[in-house]
């Protein structure tokens, strides 16, 4: 994210936070980790193909750690904000701010620290094009996101979206220093892409999201009304993938139909298995969809790899 969810880092390696620091590390640790390897991802292979091939190493250098800051930056501010519902959830109940190994105050001027770092790297190592939409990503995940819509929209997860897709768009300005139609495309994918995998995800911890009053879609609408949407979005997202091809080649066009057919099937299947719940007048609410969340995981890898191999093979 990348300024998004980074939903991952809570998922793939639980760790115990404690205040004699061990666990604290092992959380930042799995925190940044995350962090790098979305934008690793996404960003990177962007600029493969903003290059057409290699990409400069000084500029990949910079998008990886101004984007690594960037995310850092949002996501301390997030924590600044949302202490009080992070400490009712027990995804979030592990984080410095809630077990108060960090003050409030410490991690509000680390955030804008991180923030002012991140954008000056970029008007100074590349231009004032990417930096700009560095403070303007910064800036939506944190006042857009995290205060106007999380706690009080259940579409949020969608319009949040716009700040998780944003690095592509920042890889290529810091690569050419414009954002042209492909530089949408992928960020249409990625945009797309985060309803279906993370609302798969706050499925099985929507008791969390409905005891710290968040109305996510989950929490508000029934698994099947969630299965739909998120059939809606994963064909929006597969039809962006496919407008991608004319510019990244027909190797990339054929890795985008077979990871979009997997994931359309996968997600169908769910919409299908929930409708049959109600239609038998039982409920989906013990609808498993981890399977989901971890394919769009792979599906999202792929495509971008396909992305970058599509570079150099036109």
């Amino acid at each position: 994210m990348v300024l998004s969810q980074v939903s991952a880092v809570n998922v793939r390696r639980p760790v115990r936070t404690a205040a004699d620091g061990p666990g604290q590390q092992a959380s930042i640790r799995a925190t940044v980790s995350a962090y790098v390897e979305l934008l690793l991802i996404t960003a990177v292979p962007t600029l493969f193909l903003a290059y057409r091939g290699l990409p400069s190493l000084s500029v990949t250098v910079v998008v990886v750690l101004g984007g690594a800051l960037a995310a850092g930056s949002a996501n301390a501010l997030n924590c600044y904000i949302d202490r009080d519902i992070d400490e009712i959830m027990r995804r979030t109940s592990s984080r410095p701010l809630v077990r108060q190994t960090v003050a409030p105050r410490s991690a509000l001027v680390f955030g804008l620290v991180l923030g002012v770092v991140s954008v000056a790297l970029f008007a100074v190592t590349t231009n004032l094009l990417a930096a700009g939409l560095t403070l303007a990503a910064i800036f939506y995940y944190v006042v857009i996101y995290t205060i106007l819509l999380k706690r009080h929209t259940s579409q949020s997860t969608l319009w949040g979206g716009a700040c998780g897709a944003a690095p592509v768009l920042i890889a290529w300005a810091a690569a050419t220093g414009t954002v042209p139609a492909p530089a949408w495309l992928l960020f249409a994918v990625v945009f797309f892409w985060q309803p279906p995998h993370f609302w798969a995800l706050a499925i099985k911890y929507r008791d969390d999201y409905r005891s710290a009053g968040i109305p996510m879609l989950p929490v508000v609408a029934s698994v099947r009304r969630v299965m739909a949407e998120s059939v809606v979005y994963s064909w929006l997202m597969v039809a962006a993938s496919l407008a991608v091809w004319p510019w990244a080649g027909p190797l990339y066009g054929g890795i985008a139909i077979v990871a979009g057919a997997a994931f359309l099937y996968e997600v169908h299947r769910l919409f299908h298995l929930s409708r049959l719940a109600d239609a038998e007048g039982g409920s989906a609410d013990g609808l498993v969809t981890m399977r989901l969340f971890h394919l769009s995981l792979v599906y999202l890898t792929v495509v971008f790899a396909g992305v970058a191999a599509g570079a150099f093979i036109r």
